[in-house]
């Protein structure tokens, strides 16, 4: 029998169903899975659960440009403690990733600082070079239909005509924040109440029906943070259409008691919105679950609620929490893989998500019958707070990321490994924009 380079056993989730087996890694990716196997390093882990690492394809590191929030070492530290191998993170920093130039320079600062995978989004604007910013490793574009940090709001559809054809063209994804700009009441907030009279639900619905309007043939859009019931019988009716849910959307409402710590874009919505989404994840409507992580200070959350940044951080709890609905058997363990790890995967054109051969050997452990609680104190953001303080969720045992075991019991044990998922071409000269 072929020695492996490493062996992990346990009961694994495989072809959609779980089988104690034995998961073989030779450089960094899988190359058997069979009953029994022999390798270099043996990691034997009973009946506890192996399965696919997540990917969190919503994150905002705030890296460059506002590293006393996060940065690339603290976010994906956060990130591998929650299971986390594979981050995708948003353009709008400081300076926004809109040019070839932006994209090297975010990408070398977080090769030198990230423990997990990571892929970078290229922001959508007039003039923008679509063709340069693919070649040049974007792992998918961005639009913005409201506002946000870096001025990347379109001013309308028809305005990036040209660009939005050019993403189509190339084949990657389109991930929209869909909100209608022209919709949203400017008005005084002082409560989430307040935030979201200002961000109805119409914001959402309206936006999403411009997109399905637009007539960009082949573009594969994605709707990032769906947050309103009335958008989910839209998101049935349009092709080429895919689909996020956060878990604060999930599980929190405006109702919840967080003041400013729960402002955030789009806005906490009504318990029937969470139910109606809740729905919808079980049944398959919602593509994937990503945390949207975008930490900001404590300090900055205590301003008055009208000048609090809109944001809240989740890398390191978006598995956890989810886990935690499977045990409490909320939602069936095939759909927390399909939305954490399978299909962002799909949808993104990563070689994760699944332990099937060749695929990299991107792995988390998880004890089901280990639930804890969540605390700030406890997790690794720079931010150093939670909106979900004393709820349950179920922590990682073991990650592995290309078959390296990178935390164990709590405690990072793998040095920095994490890449870019996106291989530049290095025949075009890049050197400027």
């Amino acid at each position: 029998m072929e020695k492996m380079d490493v062996v992990i056993k346990g009961k694994c989730f495989v072809d959609g169903q779980l089988a104690q087996r034995c998961i073989g890694v030779k450089d960094g990716r899988i190359v058997a899975v069979r009953a029994d196997l022999d390798g270099e390093r043996v990691f034997d882990y009973g009946h506890k659960l192996v399965l696919p690492a997540a990917i969190d394809a919503h994150v905002h590191m705030r890296d460059p440009g506002a590293t006393h929030k996060e940065d690339f070492g603290t976010g994906s530290l956060s990130a591998l403690h929650g299971g986390v191998t594979c981050i995708l993170d948003m353009p709008n920093s400081d300076p926004p990733t809109t040019t070839a130039a932006a994209l090297r320079e975010k990408a070398s600062i977080a090769a030198s600082k990230s423990l997990v995978d990571f892929g970078l989004f290229a922001g959508i604007t007039p003039g923008c070079d679509v063709e340069l910013l693919s070649s040049s490793g974007a792992v998918g574009f961005k639009l913005y239909m409201a506002g946000t940090t870096g001025n990347l709001q379109v001013s309308s559809l028809e305005a990036v005509r040209e660009e939005l054809e050019a993403v189509a063209a190339s084949g990657k994804a389109l991930a929209v924040h869909a909100e209608d700009e022209g919709l949203r009441i400017k008005g005084a907030e002082s409560s989430l109440g307040d935030h979201l009279r200002n961000r109805p639900n119409e914001c959402e619905t309206s936006a999403i029906r411009k997109l399905g309007e637009s007539g960009v043939g082949g573009l594969r859009t994605h709707i990032c943070h769906v947050s309103a019931k009335e958008s989910l019988p839209l998101l049935e009716g349009m092709p080429n259409i895919t689909s996020e849910v956060t878990p604060h959307h999930l599980l929190l409402d405006m109702d919840s008691k967080l003041e400013g710590f729960g402002k955030v874009n789009p806005p906490l919505r009504r318990r029937g919105d969470r139910q109606a989404l809740f729905n919808a994840l079980k049944e398959g409507t919602l593509d994937i679950i990503a945390s949207d992580h975008a930490p900001h200070t404590t300090e900055e959350k205590e301003e008055d609620f009208d000048f609090a940044p809109s944001g809240i951080p989740g890398v390191e709890t978006l598995a956890p929490l989810m886990l935690q609905l499977v045990r409490d058997k909320h939602i069936p363990l095939s759909r927390f893989v399909s939305g954490v790890c399978e299909r962002p995967a799909d949808i993104f054109g990563l070689n994760k998500g699944r332990l099937e051969l060749q695929r990299d050997a991107d792995i988390m452990v998880v004890d089901m019958m280990d639930s804890t609680e969540i605390r700030a104190d406890r997790l690794h953001s720079k931010c150093a707070w939670t909106p979900y303080e004393r709820l349950s969720g179920i922590f990682p045992k073991a990650v592995f990321l290309r078959g390296k075991i990178m935390m164990e019991d709590g405690t990072q044990v793998g040095e920095r490994a994490g890449r870019e998922v996106v291989e530049r071409e290095k025949s075009r000269g890049i050197a400027g924009d």
